[in-house]
Parts: structure tokens; sequence; C-alpha cells
């Protein structure tokens, strides 16, 4: 029987092929022999097909993993840009919160500066408040001052108008009240003599009249006025008083005195100033007026405030 042998057969033939060239070159072997031979080249036959069929099986399992190691190499590829994918990512995430944290950082110093100013307003809102009920207590208490202040000064008015009715019927002394300020205008003749700066008796009498009411009031400052008409000192007055300036600050210093030395007025609620014509009543061009303009006047006006309306906060403090 011939049978086609391949290339794998090949090698495991070999040693039969010389068994029988050996076998031709020596001549014939016995029946037993060659039925030996062909067992055994049967045997080795079926070995032969027994490891192609492994050699087979052998390949595919070769080449199924060789697949599966490929498949493995590419799943390793895809992870590893999987990973550097997720590297990257984590990266710029990181860098992300990194960013956030240093804008919370900031965030929380502007907001511990706002906490700080908002603070800090509050404080001075509270001050500010604080301010407004204090000035609006002191403004208050100057209100009810001034009315106080008011009211005594017109009870003053009334009490020179009722000594002083007698001059003031004559038309020889005024008192005018302006709010908080009172004016007592007095004609110079009521006073002094012309040209003279010494109070004459009857002047005296009306000084004492005034004085004492004068030296009870507290709550104002007292100014004595000196005023003149524009007539020039007589030649021979000038030996006394060099111009009308000299004549009317001296009748103011002269009263000024009684009133410290006689009628016990204060002495620092007193002022003195001489104005000579600067500050006329009427027209200096007829005797009339000139009469108006030599006077003497007394002006009771507002001390600071500030004190008046401390005292009235105390008291009204004290009558609770």
């Amino acid at each position: 029987m011939r049978r086609i042998l391949t290339d794998q057969t090949i090698p495991l033939l070999t040693p039969a092929l010389a068994i029988l060239c050996a076998a031709a070159v020596v001549g014939c072997v016995s029946t037993g022999t060659h039925t030996k031979t062909l067992t055994e080249l049967e045997a080795e036959k079926k070995s032969s097909a027994q490891l192609q069929q492994q050699l087979a099986g052998l390949q595919q399992h070769l080449s199924k993993e060789s697949a599966q190691r490929k498949s493995a190499e590419q799943q390793a590829a895809e992870s590893a840009k999987e990973r550097e994918s997720l590297a990257a990512r984590s990266r710029e995430l990181q860098s992300r919160l990194d960013s956030l944290e240093k804008e919370k950082g900031q965030l929380n110093s502007e907001l511990s500066d706002l906490q700080g100013n908002a603070a800090r307003i509050a404080k001075e809102r509270e001050q500010l408040l604080q301010e407004q009920a204090r000035l609006a207590t002191i403004l208050e208490q100057e209100r009810l001052a001034k009315e106080e202040e008011i009211t005594r000064l017109t009870r003053t008015q009334e009490e020179l108008s009722k000594s002083l009715q007698d001059e003031i019927a004559k038309g020889n002394i005024t008192i005018q009240q302006v709010r908080d300020r009172l004016t007592i205008n007095m004609v110079d003749r009521v006073l002094f003599d012309s040209g003279q700066a010494q109070v004459k008796p009857a002047g005296v009498k009306v000084l004492k009249q005034v004085s004492d009411i004068l030296k009870t009031v507290t709550d104002k400052q007292i100014r004595i006025e000196g005023h003149t008409d524009n007539v020039p000192i007589s030649s021979k007055l000038q030996g006394h008083f060099k111009t009308n300036w000299e004549l009317s600050t001296a009748r103011a210093t002269t009263v000024v005195r009684y009133l410290i030395d006689q009628g016990s007025v204060n002495r620092q609620h007193l002022s003195a100033v001489g104005y000579a014509d600067t500050q006329p009543r009427a027209s200096n061009d007829s005797e009339e007026g000139r009469s108006s303009n030599r006077r003497i006047e007394i002006v009771l006006y507002p001390k600071d405030l500030k004190g008046i309306a401390g005292q009235v906060g105390t008291s009204t403090a004290s009558s609770k």
C-alpha cells in the first residue's frame, strides 16, 4: 500500500527507511522480521499522527493565547491611556481645587474685612446715635433755657417799666425787648449835664432804681453804651474831653462804676463802650434828633447758653 507522507511525518519514518535499506543490502529477511518491521512502522505512523494532532492542538492553543495576549496588550495600552487621561484630569482637578482654595482664602479674608468694617460701621452708627441723642438733649435744654431766659427778661422789663414809669411817661426813658435782648434807653439829660460825665443827683436816683433790678439779673451780660450827637466838643470843654469819643466813653464808664460801687451789680456781668456819634437814632440835622442821639443805653443780652442749659438740665434732673 502506497501513502503520501507529509512533511511532518518524514522525520519519524527515517529510522524505518534505514532498516529497510539495510535489509535490501544484506538480502532477504525472514517473514517474521518483515512483519515485525511493518508493525513497528504502523506504530510509528500512529504515534506520528498523535503527535501531529497534539501539535495542531498546541498551535491552536498558541494562536488563542497569542490572540489573548494581543487583546490583553491592547487592553493594557488602553488602560494606560485611560490612566494617563485620568492622571491628567486629576492634575487638572487638583489645580482647580488649589485655585478654589486660594479663592476661598481670599474670600475669607474679604469676608473678615467686611465683618470688621460692618462692626466698625455699627459702632460708629451707635456713637452717632448717642451723639445725636446728646445733641438733641443739649438743644432741648438750650431751648428751655432760652424760653426761661426770655420769661425772666420779660419780668425784668416789667419791673423796670414799673420802677421807671415817671421817666418813661416824660419820654426820657424807653425800654424795648426783642426776644432775648432788652435795651434801656436814657437821654443824656436824665443823668448828665451838658458836656459833663458826672452823674447829677436826679440821675443818681434813676440809676439807683435801675441797679436795684439789674443786681438780680444773673443770666445776662450788661453793656453800658455811651452815644453823642455829631456836634464837636466846645473849646472850653476840650480840656476834659478832646472829642465825643472820650465823652461817650467816660459817661459809659461812670455809669458802670456807679452800678458796681453803689448798685452792687456783679462786675463780671458789666462792660462799658463809647460809640460817640457812630450809631445815631435820628438825624443830627435837628435839635430834636440830636437830643435823641445824646443818650446812654443799657443793653442786656444773652450769656453763653451752654452754661445756662447745663443749669437747666441739672435742675430738670434733680426735679425727677
